[in-house]
Order: C-alpha cells, then structure tokens, then sequence
C-alpha cells in the first residue's frame, strides 16, 4: 500500500500512535528472534501517521545498558516500516553487537526516535557554532569528506556541555576531538522520543 501523505508526520504522535508503533517494533524484534527473517507490518491497519513518510532511529537497552541503535536520518519510508527495519538492525545487524538471542528479550526495551526534517546550520567558526547548539533539543549530523556521524537529541543526557557534545560526535565521525576546517556541514534535526517502560516491555507485549 502507497504511503498516504509524502512528507514527515507532524508534531508529537499522540499516546494511542507511539504504542501502535511500538507494538511494530517488538514485533519486527520477535519476529527476528524467532525466524530471523523481517517483519513487514501492514500499513493499511495502522494509524494514518504511521503510513506517513519519516525517518526514525530505534534504541534498544538490555537492563538498561545499551544493546543497538540503528536508523535512518532521511524520510523515504513510511514511519512504521522504517521502524520496522531500524528495529530489526538494531537487533540484529548493529555491528558494536552480536545478534540478540531469545534470552535477552525479558530485559529487553526499546526506545524510538521520530525525526524531523534536517536543517543545515552557518557558523563562521567553532565558538559561533557552539552558541548555537540546544542542549537537549537539537540532533546533529556532522560531515567532513567522506567522514560523517551523528548524535540523537538523547545524547545530551550523557554529554550535557556543548563542547563535550560536539567533540564527542568528531570522534564519532572518524575526526580527532579538536578537528576544525572551514569545509565542516552541521546539520540540526529535532526528535520526538518515546519508549518503553516497567509495565509495556518486549517479553510482555506479545
């Protein structure tokens, strides 16, 4: 089935949408675990929002310590396929990690990530680039040649200084921490977060 709208849903997802599209993602997890093979959910019986165009990162915790986080900085899928998918790879083909086994699922949550379009940022050096930067709102894409990575929003939990924040993401890309050129892209993206909690987990969602 074609997607029903070309562009991101907008907005937050409200409580009935997050738990429709958490419900695909352990799915897809399940469904991996058991065939190793991917689920594809049928977008004709999900909420409208869900068959929209979005790009989306699923994070998975095994006990609350991270086991996988893959996903998509573009919207080319419908929001549910791509959860799908970022689902599956996090579970499964996140290189930092052996394939997740069936054991793992009773401590298993899964957060996910539903991003915003991304927006080039202009700086004319370090320092203007830093005072631009929102603590706790802003995702970025950093890009040098063929170097590139990427922090979700969530990252400032763990790195809440900007300067802490933005070398960490040079190291991620492949750059040493005090890299700079005038060449460097930074784009911003927001991301509107949900997941799992004590009462909705992988194992019980069945």
């Amino acid at each position: 089935m074609a997607p029903t709208c070309s562009t991101e849903p907008d907005g937050s997802l409200n409580a009935a949408e997050q738990a429709s599209l958490l419900e695909v993602v352990h799915t897809a997890i399940r469904h991996g675990v058991s065939t190793r093979t991917r689920h594809r959910p049928e977008l004709e019986h999900l909420p409208p929002r869900l068959q929209h165009l979005a790009a989306c990162f699923v994070t998975l915790h095994l006990h609350g310590v991270l086991r996988g986080c893959v996903g998509t900085l573009k919207a080319r899928d419908p929001l549910a396929l791509a959860a799908a998918r970022a689902a599956y790879n996090a579970a499964f083909e996140d290189p930092r990690f052996s394939p997740l086994v069936e054991r793992e699922l009773q401590g298993l949550s899964a957060h996910v990530s539903v991003l915003s379009s991304a927006e080039p940022m202009s700086f004319v050096d370090e320092a203007d680039l830093l005072s631009q930067l929102r603590p706790g709102i802003d995702g970025l894409i950093l890009r040098e040649g063929e170097s590139s990575g990427t922090f979700l929003p969530s990252v400032w939990e763990q790195l809440p200084e900007r300067a802490a924040f933005l070398q960490q993401l040079k190291r991620k890309a492949g750059l040493s921490a005090n890299y700079w050129s005038n060449t460097l892209e930074v784009e911003r993206y927001a991301a509107h977060g949900f997941g799992d909690d004590a009462s909705h987990a992988i194992k019980g969602s069945g």
